[in-house]
C-alpha cells in the first residue's frame, strides 16, 4: 500500500493546488488524455511524488522555462470562456494549442514549434479508444481533426493544416468528475498517414460558451498507443526482436504466464492492480511483457511499478522493469499500478511473452 498512498497523496496535493490556482471563470476543464496532449504529458513527464512538477522532457522543460509551473498544475485548462463553437478567424494561427491568448493561464509556451514533444505512437486505419478528462462535467461536442498529408512540421501549426476525422456528443465516461476521470469513445484514424502528425480536439460545451482545446503529438508508426519521451529517459515502443523467425529454429524452453487481480477498490472511479508473472517454462527467461485490453474505458494513472508501460489502454502492454526481467523456472515477480474507472468484471484475459 506504501506505492499506492505515495500516488494518492501527489494526486491530493495536485488537487488542492489546481483548486487554490483555479480562476473563478472556469467551470469545466478537460484536455484529450489519449492521444495525450502537449500539456497532459508534460504534467505526466514533470510531476514527482511531492507534488513538483520538474519535467525531464526537453520541449516540456523549455515550455516550463517559458512561462512556469503554473499552467501544467492546470493542464485540464486549455480553454476559452467565450469560445462559443469558433475556430478559424477566433484562435489565431500558430496559437491552436494555446487556444489562444485569452484564456485563464498562459499556455503559449506549448505552441512551440518543437520535434522533441512527447508523442504516442499509432497506426494508421486502426481504431483506438479516445479519452478526454472530464475534470468538470458538462454536455457537449467533441470534434477531432488531425493533420493533412504534406503538412509542415517544422512551421506554426495553422487552421488549413487540419482535416477532421469525427465528432461524438456527449459520449460516456469513466466517472464522476475530477481526477484522472475522463468521457471516452471509440474512433478510426484515418488512413494513409504516416509519419509524425497532430490530432486536435474541440471540446464545444452546449450548456455555455465555454470551449477546451488540445494539441496531441503522434506518429503513425505501427505503434499501439505507446508513449515515448515522458519520465527520466523516456520510454520506447515494444521492439519485435524476431518479426519473421526461421523455421529452422528450435522450440522454445521458456514460457510464462500472467495472472491479474484488482488489490483496492475503496477509491470510487479508481482502483489498484497487480499482475503476477511467473516462468513456466523450463530454462530461465530473460524479459517479459504482459498484454491485455480493457473494454470498459479503464486507463493507467501514472506509470506501473516493477513494470514499464509500453501501450496504454484499451490496448495495455507492461514490459518488465531492468531488476526482474530475468526469472529461473517456476519463478515468478509481480507488478503493480492504479487505474482510472471501474474494476473490469469478468477480469481482462492476459498473455505472456518473452524473447
Amino acid at each position: 500500500m506504501k506505492l499506492f498512498k505515495s500516488a494518492a497523496l501527489t494526486a491530493v496535493l495536485v488537487l488542492i493546488t489546481s483548486v487554490l490556482m483555479a480562476p473563478t471563470q472556469a467551470q469545466a476543464h478537460g484536455v484529450s488524455m489519449f492521444p495525450g496532449a502537449r500539456t497532459f504529458l508534460c504534467w505526466q513527464d514533470g510531476l514527482r511524488d511531492n507534488g513538483q512538477i520538474l519535467p525531464y522532457n526537453p520541449a516540456c522543460a523549455a515550455a516550463v522555462n517559458q512561462s512556469g509551473t503554473t499552467p501544467l498544475y492546470n493542464w485540464f485548462a486549455v480553454l476559452r470562456s467565450d469560445g462559443a463553437g469558433r475556430t478559424s478567424g477566433f484562435i489565431p494561427d500558430g496559437q491552436l494549442c494555446s487556444g489562444g491568448t485569452g484564456g485563464p493561464y498562459d499556455f503559449s509556451a506549448y505552441n512551440a514549434v518543437r520535434s522533441d514533444w512527447p508523442l504516442t505512437h499509432l497506426t494508421s486505419g486502426a481504431s483506438i479508444t479516445m479519452r478526454h478528462s472530464n475534470w468538470a462535467e458538462h454536455p457537449g461536442a467533441f470534434n477531432y481533426y488531425i493533420t493533412k498529408n504534406g503538412w509542415n512540421p517544422n512551421g506554426p501549426l495553422k487552421w488549413s493544416d487540419l482535416e477532421p476525422f469525427g465528432s461524438v456528443t456527449n459520449p460516456p465516461k469513466s466517472g464522476g468528475a475530477g481526477g484522472l476521470n475522463y468521457y471516452y469513445w471509440n474512433a478510426q484514424l484515418p488512413s494513409g498517414k504516416s509519419g509524425r502528425h497532430i490530432i486536435y480536439t474541440h471540446w464545444i460545451r452546449s450548456d455555455s460558451s465555454e470551449n477546451f482545446y488540445s494539441c496531441s503529438d503522434v506518429v503513425f508508426d505501427g505503434g499501439n498507443g505507446e508513449v515515448t519521451g515522458v519520465g527520466p529517459g523516456g520510454s520506447t515502443p515494444d521492439p519485435d526482436p524476431d518479426p519473421d523467425p526461421d523455421p529452422t529454429d528450435p522450440p522454445p524452453t521458456g514460457g510464462c504466464t500472467a495472472t491479474w487481480k484488482a488489490t483496492d477498490t475503496g477509491w470510487a472511479g479508481h482502483f489498484q492492480g497487480e499482475v503476477t508473472v511467473k516462468n513456466t517454462g523450463t530454462s530461465a527467461l530473460n524479459g517479459w511483457t504482459v498484454k491485455w485490453t480493457y473494454s470498459g474505458g479503464q486507463g493507467f494513472e501514472g506509470q506501473p511499478w516493477n513494470g514499464v508501460l509500453s501501450a496504454q489502454a484499451p490496448n495495455v502492454a507492461v514490459k518488465n522493469a531492468t531488476h526482474n526481467a530475468q526469472l529461473a523456472p517456476n519463478a515468478s515477480t509481480t507488478f503493480g499500478f492504479n487505474a482510472t474507472g471501474s474494476v473490469p468484471s469478468p477480469a481482462p484475459s492476459l498473455t505472456c511473452t518473452s524473447p
